[in-house]
């Protein structure tokens, strides 16, 4: 290949480090000092891309609201029982949590795209499954295909993200997935509810499909990636078996016991301890493993040797917390304790959910004008702490525009957090693994919400029982009405207004529900004191990515005269794109720094010499 200086260039594959995997600081302090990075300029194939995902998003932000509002009607059509009902919605939950890491490990070996096609497919065929169900096994079994399936999608959304845009520009496409969702959980209630009472509950899954379908197909047209180069004996053989399958049975163990400890078991009954202990067992033997014995690792432990990004990965976890004690618990109170009926609480969690939306949107512009995100952690988790706490003032007798006020403040600080700390570990993360860094941010967050449902299960339960212990009417009844919440809902609806108990037990949800908020309240202070150990990352990074979007290689063999290898050295702004040597073995990366000074012709030292200081001097 000939530069227009007339040198020879072969094999140009890095700057400084000799490939990607080698960069292990943070792009954020090997950038501080370099010049503005070149501005980013989606074409209309990349957003119809993102539309695209965006939309197989929507699916799964519905379905994970959906269903809960429809749960009692559901279980009586299918002649299920309380623990069949509680199972539904744990199920999702649980697969889409575990089965996250695999995916996101697949992904690097078979591409983003046929994964995210795998994944949709099982979000599919969980939906039908759900959809013709005939008992409560059928839907149980639907609902964990389902959960599978979305796991995926939503992990391999915040990597595709990470692939197609740079780190400045992606706090506004993380505020508008976050738009999406909060229109699917908004939407979700009241949609689930709506349908729950006109008897067509089947169509809740069948909604799904006509989604899913649109987006498949976007998918398939406009997802266009670059590929790793590897036969199929590689990928085979850089599959992590060992560590995929204890992850898998770890976690599944632990979060099982944690699901129904206090629900259907003790926390002190055999059933619950022995797989907690078994699943943190595990846990530590797949760290050993992953750390010490595999060769290729499902999970690189790398990610977590960043201070900065291991705080960043506590933050979305309490964040998970909060954020599904919420949903989860807010509901439950405007039924029972507001005497709402369930479309009624799917309008009530609007003052919250859609402040969101906006909140979101703030942060990704802010962000990428300014280049700042800190602020947004700080005032967030503010936030976060005081509306955590005012939640706690909610009773029976709270009027419609004091509980509207009171949800507002949490909003706005979950709002504020949702891209920021999207942004903190990926501006923290080394190069050679954002992909599963950022992969990892929707793991936690799952991972958290999974704990704060059970963390507020059992607060809930316990502070029930005593409530009800206090009335001696009630008192025969306290432990059966704090186990199941769902039952005593229907039962405090179906009384009448004169009856005294009802008064008596709409005040004791009420007043169990507060010691949550408490709870919530004082995870978020603990979260706001982190914050203070958090370092500021310059956010205006090339974009490093070894499967990028194919549509600026195809702009740059246009600008370059039709010459590939000048245009997978330029594919992206500042971008690393994996290339072949002349051995046929695949490099991942190349960047167009060091490939352009050497083209220049200012020099004929290797590509492979140069340092990031040698690449600065050719740059001057």
């Amino acid at each position: 290949m000939e530069t227009s200086a007339g040198s020879e260039i072969t094999k140009q594959e890095t700057v400084g480090p000799e490939n990607i995997e080698e960069m292990t600081e943070p792009l954020g302090k090997l950038n501080s000092n370099s010049e503005e990075i070149e501005k980013f300029k989606p074409g209309w194939r990349l957003l119809s891309a993102f539309t695209s995902i965006a939309i197989v998003n929507l699916a799964c932000a519905l379905d994970a609201t959906i269903v809960s509002v429809a749960l009692p009607v559901i279980t009586v059509a299918l002649k299920g029982n309380a623990i069949e009902a509680f199972w539904a919605g744990t199920s999702f939950l649980l697969t889409s949590t575990v089965w996250q890491p695999n995916f996101v490990a697949f992904s690097h070996l078979w591409g983003r795209r046929p994964l995210l096609l795998v994944a949709l497919t099982f979000f599919t065929v969980g939906s039908i499954v759900c959809a013709v169900s005939k008992n409560f096994t059928m839907m149980l079994v639907g609902r964990s295909i389902q959960g599978t399936g979305g796991g995926g999608i939503i992990a391999l959304t915040e990597i595709l993200i990470t692939d197609m845009v740079p780190l400045r520009e992606r706090g506004n496409y993380f505020a508008l997935i976050s738009i999406v969702w909060a229109i699917g959980s908004v939407s979700g209630p009241l949609i689930g509810g709506a349908l729950a009472q006109a008897g067509a509950w089947r169509w809740i899954f069948y909604l799904n499909l006509p989604i899913v379908a649109i987006g498949f197909a976007g998918i398939i047209a406009f997802l266009k990636l670059e590929s790793r180069k590897r036969t199929l004996k590689q990928k085979l053989r850089e599959i992590d078996y060992v560590g995929s399958v204890i992850f898998l049975g770890s976690s599944t163990s632990f979060l099982i016991a944690i699901t129904w400890g206090g629900v259907m078991y003790a926390w002190s009954s055999w059933h619950t301890l022995v797989p907690i202990i078994i699943g943190l067992f595990g846990l530590s033997v797949f760290v050993i493993w992953e750390a010490k014995l595999a060769t290729h690792t499902l999970l690189p432990l790398g990610i977590f040797k960043n201070k900065d990004t291991n705080i960043a990965y506590f933050l979305t976890f309490i964040h998970g917390i909060i954020l599904w004690s919420i949903l989860y618990y807010m509901p439950l109170f405007f039924e029972g304790a507001q005497d709402f009926t369930p479309v009624l609480a799917g309008v009530s969690a609007l003052p919250q959910s859609l402040t969101v939306v906006p909140c979101a949107m703030i942060v990704g512009v802010v962000a990428a004008k300014t280049g700042h995100y800190r602020w947004a952690l700080w005032v967030g988790w503010v936030l976060a702490t005081m509306g955590s706490g005012l939640l706690y003032i909610l009773s029976p007798s709270t009027t419609i525009p004091a509980w509207v006020f009171l949800m507002l403040v949490s909003g706005i600080g979950i709002g504020l957090l949702f891209p920021a700390m999207a942004l903190a570990i990926q501006a923290s993360a080394p190069p050679k693994d954002i992909a599963i860094a950022a992969a990892m941010f929707t793991f936690f967050r799952c991972f958290g919400q999974t704990i704060g449902v059970a963390i507020g299960g059992v607060v809930f339960q316990n502070r029930m029982a005593a409530n009800l212990a206090s009335y001696p009417s009630l008192s025969g009844s306290a432990t059966s009405y704090s186990v199941d919440v769902v039952s005593l809902i229907r039962q405090i609806n179906a009384m009448p207004n004169s009856d005294p108990r009802k008064a008596i037990l709409r005040l004791a949800l009420s007043h169990s529900i507060r010691p949550i908020w408490a709870l919530m309240c004082g995870l978020a202070g603990l979260a706001l004191f982190t914050t203070i150990f958090i370092k500021h990352y310059d956010l205006n990074q090339k974009l490093s990515t070894e499967q990028g979007f194919d549509e600026q290689k195809k702009q740059k063999i246009k600008e370059t005269g039709g010459d590939p290898e000048l245009a997978a050295a330029d594919a992206l702004p500042g971008a690393v794109v994996g290339v072949e040597k002349d051995t046929g073995a695949f490099n991942q990366d190349v960047s167009n720094d060091t490939s352009s000074a050497v083209r220049t012709g200012e020099t004929d030292v290797a590509a492979d010499d140069i340092t990031p200081v040698e690449t600065a001097e050719l740059k001057k």
